[in-house]
């Protein structure tokens, strides 16, 4: 059978099962869930793979769940991945009420291509050359890091984000590409993109220690750790003219912990932040003035200061032969007038990290209005945001995996991995670094 015909019929599938598509997308926006906790989310995907007949493993790194449809010969295995979580932000509409968490990012449509996809290609599975594996994935969002460091210090994890633990527990040892595409909302309407590259970042749980008393008798007895913090940021800020615009700098943060009362001198003051930048270079010397602009802090108060940094992301990079491909099976859906290709974009995800030892590829894509991660965020277009990429993956994998899987086994032999397994993971561990500073008495 022909390869444009087999196409037809994966897309016949998919359209066929739109509206089921549809409404696995709104069942996993209705019960969003933290990283690491997408037990409902995992649940959804594992009955969708039983109604396909497709055998799974689960519970890979606490939550992930990883399909299988085997083609009709051997040959490469290629991923496409969905993510399972969601984010914090209560002034959405329609954020949980007592989480605060909200699919303001889009992993709720990522599942629906993922199954999208998934019941195209079954349809013509024994004309593909290899496996397709579908993973749902935990924990992309790097969020809540004392919950994440309780899993860490429980063995229940080592990585703070999802496909970073899923390479660590060999669960991408068996997969030669990876393809994943994500929601995004600045341009209007039936868009798709690829952007140049991404930002990296380290990430930093930080403890201002001051001493407690009475705020208005004895405030001279007290180490006002607040202050403390409020000198950092002031540092933080008067080093943001040394940031160099190429680099891509951002240092962004939040106060979790504010203080105990009111009418208390603040004795602890705790913060998590991001170090990002387009480099593993500049991410590193940045992250150096973040913490002497921290220490900085603390010294000017007399308060201590423990700062525990933890690996981020590593910035993405897109396998440019693979991207193409992608994007030709955009445009016969699209138009070209459609397809765009952008610089860098400052936000960050794991899928960085797996690009770095795999071919891969993370397009974007529209159907959505609002700013990702904000209260306007939402679903414009239907068809563009649940069905479309659906069929942009189906038809991708069928160009890598048809005829032999030349196209597949050409991507694979000529990607040139940044590391090896073991260096990556070396690499990571490095980032790990707990200090504390206090003054000398």
């Amino acid at each position: 059978m022909e390869k444009e015909e087999l196409k037809e019929i994966a897309n016949g599938e998919i359209e066929k099962n739109r509206e089921k598509i549809i409404q696995l997308g709104k069942s996993i926006f209705s019960e969003p869930e933290e990283g690491f906790k997408e037990f409902k989310t995992a649940d959804k995907v594992k009955n969708a793979f039983r109604e396909m007949e497709i055998e799974y493993e689960d519970k890979l790194a606490v939550t992930g769940v990883k399909g299988r449809i085997i083609g009709g010969k051997n040959g490469p295995t290629l991923a496409i991945i969905g993510e399972l979580d969601a984010l914090f932000n209560p002034e959405h509409l329609l954020a949980d009420k007592k989480t605060g968490l909200v699919h303001a990012c889009g992993h709720f449509a990522q599942i629906a291509w993922l199954i999208g996809a998934g019941l195209g290609l079954k349809k013509i599975r024994e004309y593909l050359s290899g496996t397709v594996v579908l993973f749902a994935v935990p924990a992309e969002e790097y969020l809540d890091l004392e919950f994440r460091q309780k899993l860490r210090e429980e063995n229940k994890i080592k990585y703070f984000g999802g496909k970073q633990e899923l390479i660590r527990l060999d669960a991408f040892d068996d997969i030669d590409l990876a393809m994943m595409s994500h929601a995004q909302s600045d341009i209007p309407g039936r868009n798709v993109f690829v952007a140049k590259g991404s930002n990296g970042f380290v990430g930093k749980s930080v403890r201002f220690i001051g001493r407690a008393s009475h705020a208005g008798a004895a405030p001279f007895e007290g180490i006002n750790a607040l202050n403390a913090f409020n000198i950092a940021l002031s540092a933080i800020h008067a080093q943001r003219e040394t940031f160099k615009d190429n680099d891509c700098v951002r240092v962004h943060l939040i106060v979790t912990k504010g203080g105990d009362s009111v009418n208390v001198v603040p004795s602890e003051i705790r913060v998590e932040m991001y170090v990002r930048a387009n480099s593993v270079e500049t991410m590193k010397e940045t992250s150096l003035k973040v913490d002497r602009a921290l220490r900085a802090g603390a010294m000017g108060i007399g308060a201590s200061v423990e700062i525990s940094q933890t690996p981020g992301y590593l910035p993405l990079s897109s396998n440019e032969e693979f991207s193409d491909l992608w994007l030709k099976n955009a445009a016969i859906l699209l138009g070209k007038d459609n397809i765009h290709s952008i610089p860098a974009f400052g936000g960050s995800t794991d899928m960085g990290d797996l690009m770095h030892i795999k071919a891969g590829v993370h397009p974007f894509v529209g159907g959505f209005t609002g700013g990702l991660h904000t209260k306007d965020f939402k679903v414009s277009d239907e068809e563009m945001a649940y069905i479309i990429p659906a069929k942009i993956q189906a038809m991708t994998a069928i160009d890598l995996l048809y005829d032999g899987a030349k196209a597949a086994a050409k991507i694979v032999s000529n990607f040139r991995p940044k590391f090896s397994k073991e260096e990556y993971l070396k690499s990571l561990d490095s980032f790990f670094c707990k200090t504390l500073w206090h003054e000398q008495k």
